[in-house]
């Protein structure tokens, strides 16, 4: 027995046959989705931007989190993996003698991230500043480079 990889295709019925069932065609939504950029409509991303940048010693992450306060944001480290999350919400009400005005907002989202074994893990650093939540993550030193060694021969 072979294995086949399966590709979906989802105009494919319209170009193999002469005919199709509209309902079907309408009522499987996948095809949509499948299409989409990102898992909303409005083609907004469901999670930060990140930059990672790696040097000798250290890995940068910075994270694009515009609009939230330092205590919106939740992090911890399980087995490994750096879990970062925020949440936001905003409510507002005024009332008059004619109507009641209520508006609310949630944002919200989660990253997480499979840290290499290489990073000190206890050394984790993170700051937030402008919008950036940056994080500093130490190498251990059997992870940092060496320089060059000359050997010489006996």
């Amino acid at each position: 027995m072979s294995l086949v990889k399966f590709e979906r295709r989802p105009f494919r019925n319209l170009m193999t046959q002469d005919f199709f069932d509209m309902d079907d065609f309408f009522d499987n939504r996948s095809w949509v989705r499948d299409m989409l950029p990102d898992r909303f409509w409005n083609g907004k991303r469901s999670e930060p931007a990140l930059n990672i940048k790696e040097t000798d010693d250290t890995f940068k992450i910075e994270l694009a989190a515009p609009g939230f306060a330092k205590k919106d944001f939740e992090i911890t480290i399980d087995d490994g993996c750096l879990n970062i999350s925020a949440e936001k919400t905003t409510s507002e009400e005024e009332k008059d003698d004619n109507f009641t005005r209520r508006e609310f907002s949630y944002n919200g989202f989660q990253r997480s991230l499979q840290l290499p074994e290489t990073v000190k893990q206890e050394a984790i650093k993170a700051s937030y500043k402008d919008g950036i939540l940056s994080f500093d993550l130490a190498k251990r030193e059997t992870a940092k480079k060496l320089p060059p060694k000359k050997v010489q021969i006996a």
